[in-house]
């Protein structure tokens, strides 16, 4: 079932009754001279000249303008839409799942809302605004190459360049009407307490209440109804503890796991007496993820973690999935693959991918796209992302880990700068303070401040020059791996964190994968490409044996899952055909000889 025009939920941890795609065909322009503010392009029956597929960026095929490496700062886009029936009569939101980077969105002529921020969601009630029968929509967008905005694999010039892919610019996730009442929820986070059998719901409202309200929770399983309870709404937050362990039941509580992924339904209802004012649908795991003395635990037990580095990029449709069964092959490759987890680099990925990795059983870290010029700006547009993905994923199970920053991109001087590391040192503790619950890698690669994963980067041709780097622990983390400081200066390792090899390997074949003119950009994989299966795989084994032999290291991270572009290391090629047999692969990682 395609994305495109949008009958799949975009926001499944966060359903409601009401769901109106405004996905499909939109009017569309580029305003290159910037003259559509002067001109008034906002007001209702200006015509663009050109037409797009919302949400694919102008620059993927998919959108019907693309493919195309140009640049245009600034766009327009425009439809009309008419509220539906059992629409009427209420508060209609407008929701956008992503747009990249900046926007003014104007409702009959009238300015309704703003946003910045290219990776993560919002919404404007546009009420005042709406009209009887057809309603003007007109966006107008800034997408500068600026590099002090979170861009992750955006690059910031035509071409590509190194391992940064063509950009996306404008709508890139679905775009949707809700219908409301004038007290709703904003969000609903369930935070699991598996020692103590229970979860706490905090549920917060659009405003603080005037008036008696009543929140409603139902919890069921699988599809049965386990209990419901209802409390008095005093204030805008509400929280709510539920004990899963009912007198008299036999049923435990059902743990989530790579190995069986059991989720939880929570129906939430606002009530005004009984009058329902909203009724939102999310769900949740019961999941436990923690490192204690150096060792990785999930629900309370050792775990091995076997990644995947994923970009999330897809040829015709570029950061935007081309349709739900893709995302799922996705992940689906991933496990037959021999993977248990997915790092998701440098991109906030579409919701209904954490919903299939929470459904089928992925582990997946949940990276921060990275900014590349250190200052103000870009501290500013790292904190509200960061806080805008932590706030929108929390639910989801799948995700154990953050990552705010990479290879000490944005923050090149981290190692002796001190207002570098205090960047690195708050984003970590923002993590904590929004989300006590999941693990952070703060500066994923190298130069380490304070973090929970000790993560270093190595991409070592053979097993034994990557055994050599990694001989003593003591050692790395007290110089270096390879070339980079393990830690930044004033930081040293507390021996609490865990270890993990979080890239390696970078594979290419010489025979395999793009090999189309790439605007005159050479393929590329780390160290020299191997021409068949067998010296591919004796590669592949040579590095990841010599890993998981490390005593002190909790798990690894190969990259990577596909090719994108130019970067032509994936194990499988750009539209999803694996490169060697995955059972091959998946031998190799899950070891028959008992390694973990």
């Amino acid at each position: 079932m395609s994305i495109l025009p949008g009958t799949e939920h975009p926001r499944p941890d966060f359903v409601r009754d009401t769901f109106n795609s405004l996905n499909g065909e939109w009017q569309f322009a580029f305003d290159d001279e910037d003259r559509g503010l002067t001109e008034k392009w906002y007001l209702p029956g200006t015509t663009f000249p050109m037409t797009i597929q919302v949400p694919f960026a102008y620059q993927a095929k998919m959108s019907g303008i693309g493919p195309t490496d140009e640049i245009h700062p600034i766009l327009w886009y425009r439809r009309t839409f008419t509220v539906p029936a059992e629409m009427q009569g209420q508060h209609l939101l407008l929701r956008f799942g992503a747009v990249d980077f900046a926007c003014q969105v104007y409702v009959n002529g009238l300015m309704v809302g703003l946003h910045r921020g290219g990776y993560t969601p919002f919404e404007i009630d546009i009420t005042p605004a709406l009209q009887e029968g057809e309603n003007d929509l007109a966006l107008r967008v800034e997408d500068h190459p600026d590099t002090t905005q979170p861009r992750g694999k955006q690059y910031w010039n035509r071409g590509l360049m190194g391992c940064w892919y063509t950009p996306v610019s404008g709508i890139w996730q679905s775009v949707y009407l809700e219908a409301v009442g004038p007290y709703r929820m904003t969000d609903i986070h369930v935070t699991p307490d598996i020692d103590r059998h229970l979860f706490t719901a905090e549920i917060t409202l659009n405003r603080p209440v005037s008036m008696p309200l009543s929140l409603r929770l139902t919890i069921s399983y699988k599809g049965r109804t386990l209990r419901t309870v209802t409390t008095t709404v005093s204030d805008r937050i509400t929280r709510i503890p539920v004990d899963l362990i009912i007198t008299g039941n036999l049923d435990q509580v059902h743990l989530w796991s790579p190995e069986r992924p059991d989720l939880y339904d929570l129906s939430c209802e606002l009530l005004d007496q009984d009058r329902a004012l909203d009724h939102v649908c999310t769900s949740f795991g019961m999941r436990k993820i923690e490192v204690r003395e150096g060792k990785i635990y999930l629900n309370n037990s050792p775990i091995y973690l076997r990644m995947i580095l994923d970009q999330g990029m897809w040829p015709d449709s570029l950061l935007t999935p081309p349709s739900d069964e893709a995302i799922q092959e996705d992940i689906r490759l991933t496990l037959a693959l021999g993977y248990n987890g997915a790092r998701k680099h440098q991109k906030v990925e579409d919701p209904r991918y954490y919903y299939w990795a929470d459904r089928m059983g992925l582990l997946v870290w949940g990276e921060l796209p990275s900014a590349y010029d250190f200052s103000d700006d870009a501290i500013r547009h790292l904190t509200r992302t960061l806080t805008d993905f932590i706030r929108r994923d929390y639910n989801h199970p799948c995700l154990i880990c953050w990552v705010p920053l990479n290879e000490s991109w944005g923050v090149r001087n981290i190692y002796t700068d001190r207002r570098q590391q205090a960047t690195a040192q708050m984003l970590y503790y923002l993590t904590k303070s929004l989300d006590g619950t999941r693990l952070c890698s703060s500066n994923d690669g190298w130069e380490q401040v304070i973090t929970d994963i000790c993560a270093l980067h190595d991409y070592a041709a053979e097993g034994e020059v990557l055994a050599r780097h990694f001989e003593s622990r003591e050692a790395v983390e007290q110089h270096s791996c390879d070339v980079h400081p393990c830690y930044a200066q004033q930081y040293s390792p507390t021996g609490k964190e865990a270890f993990m090899i979080t890239e390696y390997g970078g594979i290419a074949f010489d025979n395999i994968g793009i090999q189309e003119d790439m605007g005159g950009m050479q393929t590329w994989g780390y160290h020299d490409k191997v021409s068949s299966e067998e010296a591919f795989l004796r590669r592949f084994a040579s590095v990841t044996d010599a890993i998981r032999r490390l005593p002190y290291c909790q798990g690894y991270c190969y990259t990577q899952l596909t090719d994108v572009m130019q970067e032509i290391n994936g194990l499988l090629t750009p539209d999803r055909k694996p490169k060697v047999d995955p059972e091959k692969i998946r031998a190799l990682n899950v070891n028959p000889e008992g390694r973990p």
